[in-house]
Parts: structure tokens; C-alpha cells; sequence
């Protein structure tokens, strides 16, 4: 079956590929996080927009492990950035869980794609751990932010009803951009050959 054939180099490049567009698409919305009060939306609008390259890297899928690799770079990518190893540990977890959504539908199933583009989006999540868990810590090493920064989000993180709200940020707006991303390629990509 096509689902247990082994990785070949033409899906790592698929992977590469699609993880360094979804990184783009983070490191663009990430600089609202300059405004305080925009570093929760990141929650709303990274999955947004990220559902599209995730729905079209979908469109490559057909052997378990693919996803998993994808979430692991994007982790990857967020702990060398400065957002800490969390984000990577919920890229290995999450991954593993979207794969085996998505091979569940035998990866065709356009329900079960975009319920994983909701699971994916929890990565997200992971860089606000460390404030939720010791927000001193984290930005004790983060000074050049400015005192008036620092104070600001640490009133914002200081709410522990957050982060209820922002897990269900990521899963429901990843929803959204998965239906968003799904909509796209039938319009477009696929007129385009692309997907």
C-alpha cells in the first residue's frame, strides 16, 4: 500500500518546503507580538494562514511519519528562534497525533485533513508555556524588550483563564484554516496544477 512505502527524498523535500513557507507565514505574524496585546492572537491568526500551505502539503501526504517531520522542524524552527523547547515537544506529540488523524481518512478524507490542521496548530501553543509556567524566568534573559514590554505581557500572562482560551484558539481557528486552505486549492491550486 501506498501508505507504507518509506520515506524517499522527493517527500523530504515536500516537507522541507511546505515547514519553510509555514515558518515564513509564523515569523511575519509573529512580529505583532511587538504590541503586547497582540501575542495572544497569534493563536487566531498564525493557524489562519497557516492552514493553507498545511492543506496543500496535505495534498502530498500518503505515508505516515510525513506530518510528524513537518511538525518537528516547525518545532524545530520556534525553539531556535528563542520560544524555548516546548514548542519542539508539542511538534513530536501533535505530529504524531495528526498523522495518525489523517492516515485514519487514508489520507483523503477532506473532514479528517482539516481536523488535524486544528490539532497541528496546537504547536503554536507551545511558545506560551514558559510564560504561563515561569514568566520571570522567560524573560530574564529577554531584557532588551524594555521594562514597559516586560510588565505588559506579564499582566496579560498573569491570567490563568488564558490558556484555556488560547488552546482553543489554535484547534478551532486551525479548523478554520483548514476549511480557509481547503477552499483555496479547489479554487485555485488545482486549476493551477499545483496541487
Amino acid at each position: 500500500m501506498k501508505n507504507k512505502k518509506k520515506l524517499k527524498g522527493k517527500d523530504l523535500i515536500n516537507i522541507g518546503i511546505y515547514a519553510a513557507i509555514y515558518c515564513v507565514i509564523m515569523t511575519a505574524v509573529a512580529m505583532l507580538g511587538f504590541i503586547p496585546i497582540m501575542m495572544p492572537l497569534l493563536c487566531v491568526i498564525v493557524p489562519i494562514f497557516g492552514g493553507i500551505p498545511y492543506m496543500l502539503f496535505l495534498t502530498k501526504v500518503d505515508k505516515f511519519g510525513m506530518i510528524t517531520i513537518y511538525a518537528m522542524i516547525v518545532g524545530l524552527f520556534l525553539w531556535i528562534t528563542g520560544m524555548g523547547y516546548w514548542p519542539f515537544i508539542f511538534g513530536i506529540i501533535c505530529g504524531v497525533i495528526t498523522d495518525l488523524i489523517v492516515k485514519s481518512g487514508n489520507y483523503k478524507s477532506s473532514k479528517k485533513n482539516i481536523l488535524s490542521c486544528g490539532v497541528f496548530n496546537l504547536i503554536i501553543f507551545g511558545n506560551f508555556v514558559p510564560m504561563f509556567v515561569n514568566i520571570e524566568a522567560y524573560f530574564s534573559t529577554r531584557q532588551s524588550f524594555g521594562q514597559e514590554y516586560i510588565t505588559k505581557m506579564t499582566d496579560i500572562f498573569a491570567n490563568s483563564w488564558l490558556i484555556p482560551l488560547l488552546i482553543a484558539a489554535c484547534v478551532v481557528c486551525g479548523w478554520i484554516g483548514g476549511v480557509f486552505g481547503k477552499s483555496l486549492l479547489k479554487k485555485h491550486f488545482e486549476k493551477a496544477g499545483i496541487a
